[in-house]
């Protein structure tokens, strides 16, 4: 049976990283007879200025798009019930601030050396979207590192003695460099791209293709 990787460009902040994934979990279900997946997390700032940690999400967004506070809190609001119908816990989506996401990598990082970085990735966006968080702050991202499981004492080393620091900046500018500006983005066995958080089905076809070698 054919095994796809996918390695996975996301931030922890990015809700459609959220909605995009579990779309993914789906169609790797949908394909489970068909072929294996692997999959490797990694990392995207949609915040890298911690100067800028701290806002609030509608008013930070209204900036950023350039629309008004209303257009972006229905915008939030659809893409919510989104996330409801994937089972996903949005339930703080819009009370929650901006936040600066480097220390959380770097704890997905240290946690696939336990082959639980997908479990620590889906932990944070919990945190963040379900109970609106700081996964800013070391005490929240322990919280999630107990929450899966894994050493707490080990992570709070990881993000004293700067574990993984260089290790995630050299990640995001590989990807930046190979053009990746907007996440989720998928590159299927270091060769094809899809970008943004596609249905199951598109991605069901989309990987059929690939395994068949018909892909663009």
């Amino acid at each position: 049976m054919t095994t796809l990787h996918i390695d996975i460009v996301s931030d922890i902040a990015c809700p459609w990283c959220a909605i995009g994934y579990a779309r993914l979990e789906q169609a790797m279900d949908q394909l489970a007879g068909e072929c294996n997946f692997t999959v490797s997390w990694h990392p995207f700032e949609l915040n890298p200025d911690k100067d800028t940690d701290g806002e609030p999400i509608l008013q930070a967004l209204s900036r950023k798009y350039g629309r008004s506070p209303e257009e972006m809190e229905k915008a939030q609001n659809d893409m919510t019930a989104i996330a409801h119908e994937l089972g996903l816990n949005f339930e703080r989506m819009q009370e929650r601030y901006t936040r600066n996401t480097f220390n959380a990598h770097r704890l997905v990082m240290w946690a696939s050396e336990q082959n639980r970085q997908t479990e620590m990735k889906k932990a944070f966006f919990e945190a963040y979207f379900g109970r609106a968080a700081d996964i800013s702050d070391d005490g929240v991202l322990l919280e999630c590192v107990a929450a899966i499981g894994l050493d707490t004492g080990e992570a709070r080393r990881v993000l004293d003695e700067g574990d993984f620091a260089e290790a995630v900046r050299k990640e995001e500018a590989y990807y930046q460099k190979a053009g990746i500006s907007a996440v989720p983005a998928y590159v299927i066995n270091q060769q094809y791209l899809i970008s943004g958080a596609q249905e199951p089905d598109y991605l069901v076809q989309a990987f059929r293709d690939i395994q068949a070698g018909t892909a663009a």
